[in-house]
């Protein structure tokens, strides 16, 4: 049931910082190795504020305010200084981010716990973050790598490859998808033949990869990021003809990754958190009218994490840390309404008379557990140097 939540005066000032502006941090690596990807998700998550305000049914007219803070996906000491100075300078109620699931975790418990401040990351995918201490401040619209792991093991063993080196990045990301995978993997009868990690920001792989080509394997599997390390191994792997096929996980899902080498990546393939359906193809409408690349990775999750922000605000009638945090998953689960991209101001009416929503959102928004998406997966080869899906999972 809805959750209705009564403000003082002092609560309302403390947690908004003007009367008619609502703060929302936006924390995303602007800096760092996906910094290619990072604009287009805070895009998508700004048009969804954008879209609230202009339906003018915002709490009576308050006005949601995006204010950005670079996360640099894997430096947690500037990340947490980013987050503090969100709560001490802009006032935020909320935290759409953070990205990289070390510097979530970082944020999460170094600043938002202490502050009573609740995140929606978009794509902090840790397994390790399902059962963090978060006092229940913490959601994601990203499924965990425990599921994406699992996915990419079926990815493989449908296509008969039975042996694989795995390599990843060396955080908790990496090092929570590789084991996931493994898990799953040997559990279905294929084989790691070496599991190491990488650094990024090397200018030179040859060591790793050398010592991956001898441990052998039909495909290398990255774990990586497109913009650093992940993209640095493959680049590697093709100069010294390794392995001239790669599955990849999420984080190596990016534009420039095939604009760059996708010519020589002819068979590869991999899985990205993705959806389909009404949801889906109303977000790419909106996307595309406003000039966002929603196609990039984790738009969707991005533009459902702020959409989620302001509906449990108004859920809860305050623009407090409180609301969202009591009425987030309330507004993302059945029952009530059913609600796509673009039908935000619909649903804050609603909510405002007193209703329930569904929100469906761009990436079939369903929260499990411990505030976790569900989500689906789409499993894609590279083909004449690009992605061509083959099916969801």
């Amino acid at each position: 049931m809805r959750k209705l939540l009564l403000a003082s005066a002092a609560s309302v000032i403390a947690g908004t910082a003007a009367a008619e502006d609502v703060p929302i941090g936006v924390i995303l690596g602007f800096t760092g190795p996906i910094e290619s990807l990072t604009p287009h998700m805070a895009q998508s998550a700004e048009l969804a504020m954008e879209e609230m305000n202009e339906s003018g049914n915002f709490l009576d007219g308050h006005t949601l305010v995006p204010v950005r803070a670079d996360s640099t996906c894997i430096d947690s000491a500037a990340a947490t200084a980013a987050a503090e100075r969100l709560i001490t300078d802009d006032g935020i109620v909320a935290i759409m981010g953070a990205d990289c699931s070390g510097v979530t975790g970082a944020v999460l418990s170094n600043v938002a716990v202490p502050n009573g401040v609740p995140m929606v990351s978009p794509s902090a995918t840790s397994p390790a973050l399902s059962t963090a201490e978060d006092n229940g401040l913490f959601f994601r619209t990203a499924p965990s790598d425990a599921r994406q792991g699992g996915v990419i093991a079926d990815i493989l063993m449908d296509r008969g490859i039975e042996e694989v080196a795995v390599t990843y990045t060396n955080n908790d990301y990496g090092k929570g998808l590789a084991d996931s995978f493994q898990a799953s993997y040997e559990e279905m009868g294929g084989e790691v033949t070496l599991s190491a990690p990488h650094e990024d920001g090397k200018a030179d792989y040859s060591a790793e990869v050398g010592a991956l080509a001898s441990a052998g394997g039909e495909v290398l599997a990255v774990f990586g990021y497109s913009d650093q390390g992940g993209k640095g191994i493959i680049r590697s792997a093709l100069d010294t003809g390794a392995f001239d096929r790669f599955v990849m996980g999420d984080g190596m899902y990016g534009d420039e990754l095939l604009a760059d080498l996708g010519q020589f990546m002819e068979g590869s393939f991999g899985a990205v958190p993705w959806s389909q359906g009404e949801g889906t193809e109303a977000f790419t409408a909106l996307t595309e009218e406003a000039g966002v690349n929603g196609e990039s990775s984790f738009t969707r999750e991005s533009y459902d994490a702020a959409a989620l922000i302001g509906m449990a605000m108004m859920a809860g009638g305050e623009a407090t840390p409180e609301a969202v945090a009591a009425n987030l998953m309330d507004v993302a689960n059945a029952p009530g309404e059913e609600i796509l991209p673009g039908e935000l101001g619909r649903a804050l009416e609603i909510l405002a008379e007193g209703g329930e929503v569904d929100y469906v959102g761009a990436s079939n928004v369903e929260l499990i557990g411990p505030g976790e998406a569900a989500g689906t997966y789409r499993e894609y080869d590279v083909t004449d140097g690009d992605y061509e899906t083959v099916q969801f999972r």
